[in-house]
């Protein structure tokens, strides 16, 4: 699995799952540095990134179990800038894992800085009427197991 990680933090205060990100120019702004907002996808990568080493594929979540991940609620810190061509690890993990939904903290990292810290909630809902439901059991097992370099895929059935 092309870049997939599992290393400690920068900080090397916990152990996290780690995704690289290259800065490509599409992601800067007029000043040569990351747009603010990109850090968001970049998080929004490693959290898919994160869901895949779990064994859990989203388009077979929406299709299976009529699920979707949705984010609730986020929160941005910025640190220093990440430039054209920095190589980029986000470091994730899970502070909460709920019934409907899941509670992910992240840090961007380049060489020893701190680029930008994030904190998200992501929330299960159904695919038809957008509205919360159960992260499926085989699903919310996957996630509390956590990811693995090869990690199987999840059946998305509740039997």
């Amino acid at each position: 699995m092309r870049g997939m990680n599992m290393s400690p933090s920068e900080s090397g205060a916990e152990i996290g799952f780690t995704w690289p990100i290259r800065v490509y120019y599409e992601d800067t702004d007029a000043g040569g540095i990351v747009f603010y907002a990109n850090y968001l996808k970049f998080f929004e990568r490693a959290r898919t990134e994160w869901l895949r080493a779990c064994g859990v594929e989203q388009d077979r979540l929406a299709q299976e179990a009529g699920a979707l991940f949705v984010v609730r609620s986020t929160a941005v810190d910025y640190r220093a800038p990440a430039r054209l061509d920095d190589l980029v690890r986000i470091v994730s993990r899970t502070e909460r894992i709920g019934r409907a939904s899941v509670d992910f903290s992240q840090e961007a990292w380049r060489d020893g800085t701190l680029l930008a810290t994030g904190t998200i909630r992501v929330g299960c809902v159904d695919r038809v009427a957008l509205r919360p439901a159960a992260i499926p059991a085989p699903v919310l097992a996957a996630l509390r197991r956590g990811p693995t370099v090869t990690a199987p895929r999840v059946s998305t059935d509740n039997a």
